[in-house]
C-alpha cells in the first residue's frame, strides 16, 4: 500500500541557527494526519538536523541532492555514502532547479538514481513540464520521457525505494498552481505509464507527490485527489505553521 508523504525542500535557505529555530518550531507542531513527514535542509546542516530530530519527532531528514560517484575529484560534491554517514537515507533527485541551473540531464539522473539505490537509499525523483510544453499540449510526452529515460532501465523491485514527484515547472515559486484536476490527470497518467511497463502492483504501490506552490489554502483539495499521495513543498516548508497545516491536510 502506498504512503502519504509531505516533504519540505528548504532549498538554499537557513543557516545553522535558522535551521535549529525552524526545527524547534516544527517539533512544537501537532501532527494529526497519517503522512510521513520529511525535511531537506542544506547539506551543511544535515548532521545537526538529524541529531536534533532522530529520537523524538517522527520527522525524517533528507538530502536535496547527491553525486553519482562514491568518491573522487568532484570538488564540492557529496556522495551517497557521505549522506548515510550523517544519518540521511533519502535523497531528492532531478528537481527542476537542478535540471535548469546545473544542466542535469536524464542520463545523468539515471546514474544518480543507480548510485542511490546501490547504497540502499530511497529516492524522491522529480520531473515535470515547462510552460511552453503545457501550452503546446506536450506535457504528457515530456513527463513520460523524463520518467522513462531516468528510471525505466530499473527492475520492478527497485521501485520499492522510489517516490515520484510531479512538479510542473511553471508552478514552482510563481504562485501559480496546477488545478487539482490538472494534478490528478497527470498523476493518473504517470501511474498508467508505470502500470503499462511494470504492472498494476508497482503502479498502485507508488507514492506520487505533487510539487508546485502547495499552500495551506489548497493542500486539502489537491491531496483529496485519488492519485495524489502528498506534496514536495518549497516556500511553505520554511514556516512551521504553514508546513504542518499542509501535513494535516490529509
Amino acid at each position: 500500500m502506498r504512503k502519504n508523504i509531505v516533504a519540505g525542500n528548504w532549498k538554499m535557505n537557513n543557516d545553522l541557527a535558522q535551521t535549529e529555530t525552524l526545527i524547534t518550531d516544527l517539533k512544537a507542531q501537532t501532527q494529526t494526519s497519517n503522512a510521513e513527514v520529511m525535511i531537506a535542509p542544506t547539506a551543511t546542516n544535515l548532521w545537526q538536523a538529524y541529531q536534533t530530530l532522530k529520537d523524538t519527532s517522527g520527522i525524517e531528514v533528507i538530502a536535496q541532492n547527491m553525486h553519482f560517484a562514491e568518491n573522487g575529484a568532484y570538488t564540492g560534491e557529496v556522495s551517497a555514502a557521505m549522506l548515510k554517514s550523517v544519518g540521511v537515507t533519502t535523497v531528492i533527485l532531478g528537481h527542476s532547479e537542478r535540471r535548469e541551473y546545473f544542466n542535469e540531464t536524464d542520463a545523468l539522473l539515471a546514474k544518480k538514481v543507480d548510485a542511490a539505490l546501490a547504497n540502499d537509499m530511497r529516492t524522491i525523483f522529480c520531473f515535470g513540464e515547462e510552460l511552453a510544453d503545457r501550452k503546446a499540449g506536450n506535457e504528457e510526452a515530456v513527463v513520460e520521457a523524463q520518467i522513462k529515460n531516468a528510471l525505466f532501465h530499473l527492475g520492478a523491485d527497485a521501485f520499492k525505494n522510489i517516490v515520484l514527484a510531479y512538479e510542473p515547472v511553471w508552478a514552482i515559486g510563481t504562485g501559480e498552481t496546477a488545478s487539482p484536476e490538472q494534478a490528478q490527470d497527470m498523476h493518473a497518467f504517470i501511474r498508467k505509464t508505470l502500470a503499462d511497463t511494470y504492472g498494476a502492483e508497482v503502479a498502485d504501490n507508488m507514492s506520487i507527490l505533487y510539487g508546485g506552490s502547495v499552500k495551506p489554502a489548497n493542500a486539502q483539495e489537491i491531496f483529496s485527489k485519488p492519485d495524489v499521495d502528498g506534496g514536495l513543498i518549497g516556500g511553505a516548508a520554511l514556516k512551521a505553521t504553514d508546513f504542518y497545516a499542509i501535513v494535516n491536510a490529509f
